[in-house]
Parts: C-alpha cells; structure tokens; sequence
C-alpha cells in the first residue's frame, strides 16, 4: 500500500512541476511575440506598404516558428 502511495505522491508532483514548467515556458513565448507587435506598433512607417511588409515578416517568421514546433 506505500508503494502505490509514494508513487501516487510523485506522480502528483512531478505533474505539478510539469504544467509548472510548461506555463513557465508559455509565457517566455508570448512574452517574446509581444515584443516584436511592440516593435511594430512603435516604428513610424513612410506609409502603409512598409508597415503591411513589416507585419508580413512577423507573420511568417510565426509561421516558422510553428513549421519548427511541429517537426520537432
């Protein structure tokens, strides 16, 4: 019975740590993200062209980014 206790037990705790972890990391990306859309709103384009361009970059860099996550 402590064996399935203790096992219990870690299991419950090393879960914790997990989704602890996982949201660790989900907030370093969005935090990332967040900084480039910054970036954009505060740049001063000549005209609507160089912020749609900007934009465009951000979004297949995203784009990237998620092709990466899934193959890995």
């Amino acid at each position: 019975m402590n064996g399935k206790g203790s096992n219990a037990e870690f299991l419950k705790e090393y879960q914790k740590r997990f989704e602890k972890k996982l949201c660790e990391n989900e907030i370093t990306v969005v935090k990332y993200w967040k900084e480039r859309l910054d970036k954009l709103v505060a740049m001063k384009p000549d005209g609507i062209g160089s912020l749609q361009l900007e934009m465009k970059k951000l979004s297949q860099m995203m784009n990237t980014r998620i092709e990466t996550l899934k193959k890995g």
